[in-house]
C-alpha cells in the first residue's frame, strides 16, 4: 500500500515537471512581440490550462507559477513577477473550477475564467502595480496604463487560443480514460 502511494506521488511530480517544461517551451519558443508594452504573445497558457484541467489546481498553479516565469527570465525578466502571479492564479482557478470529473460546460467556464485572470491580471500589473513599484524600483518602469490597455486584445487572443487547444487536450485525455 505504501509503495503504491509513493509511485502515485512520483508520477504526480513527473507530470508536474513535464507540464512545467511544456509551459516553458510554449512560452519561450513562440514569442510574437507586443510593441506597446514590450511583452509578447505566446502559447504557454495552453499547458497551464491543460495541466489544471487534467491534474487539478495544485499542479495547474505550479505549472503556471514556474514554467512561464522561467521563460520570462530569458529576455523578459521585468515580467517574471507578473507572469508568476497571474499564471499561477490562472492554473489554480482553472483547476479549482473544473475538478471532480467536470462536464464540458464546466470545463469551458473554467477556461473562460482562466482567460479573465490572464487578461485582467496582466492589465492590473501593467497599469497599476508595475508603475507603483517603479517609483522605488526603476526595473519595473516598463509599462503604463496605455501600454496595458494596448495589450488587452493580444492577451485575449493568447488566452482564447490557448484555451481552445487545452480543451482539445482535455477531450483527448478524458476520452482515453473513459
Amino acid at each position: 500500500m505504501k509503495q503504491s502511494s509513493q509511485v502515485q506521488q512520483l508520477f504526480r511530480v513527473g507530470i508536474t515537471v513535464a507540464f512545467i517544461t511544456l509551459s516553458f517551451l510554449g512560452t519561450a519558443a513562440i514569442r510574437i512581440p507586443i510593441p506597446a508594452s514590450g511583452g509578447y504573445f505566446n502559447l504557454g497558457d495552453t499547458f497551464v490550462m491543460a495541466a489544471a484541467l487534467l491534474y487539478g489546481p495544485l499542479v495547474g498553479a505550479a505549472v503556471g507559477l514556474i514554467g512561464p516565469a522561467m521563460a520570462d527570465a530569458i529576455g523578459f525578466p521585468q515580467f517574471i513577477l507578473a507572469t508568476g502571479v497571474v499564471k499561477g492564479i490562472e492554473g489554480l482557478l482553472v483547476g479549482l473550477l473544473s475538478r471532480n470529473k467536470p462536464s464540458t460546460a464546466r470545463v469551458v467556464l473554467s477556461l473562460m475564467a482562466g482567460i479573465v485572470v490572464l487578461v485582467g491580471g496582466y492589465y492590473l500589473f501593467e497599469a497599476f502595480i508595475y508603475p507603483l513599484l517603479a517609483q522605488s524600483i526603476p526595473f519595473f518602469g516598463v509599462t503604463d496604463r496605455a501600454a496595458a490597455l494596448a495589450e488587452i486584445v493580444p492577451n485575449l487572443l493568447q488566452g482564447a487560443l490557448s484555451a481552445v487547444i487545452a480543451f482539445g487536450v482535455w477531450k483527448v485525455f478524458t476520452r482515453r480514460q473513459a
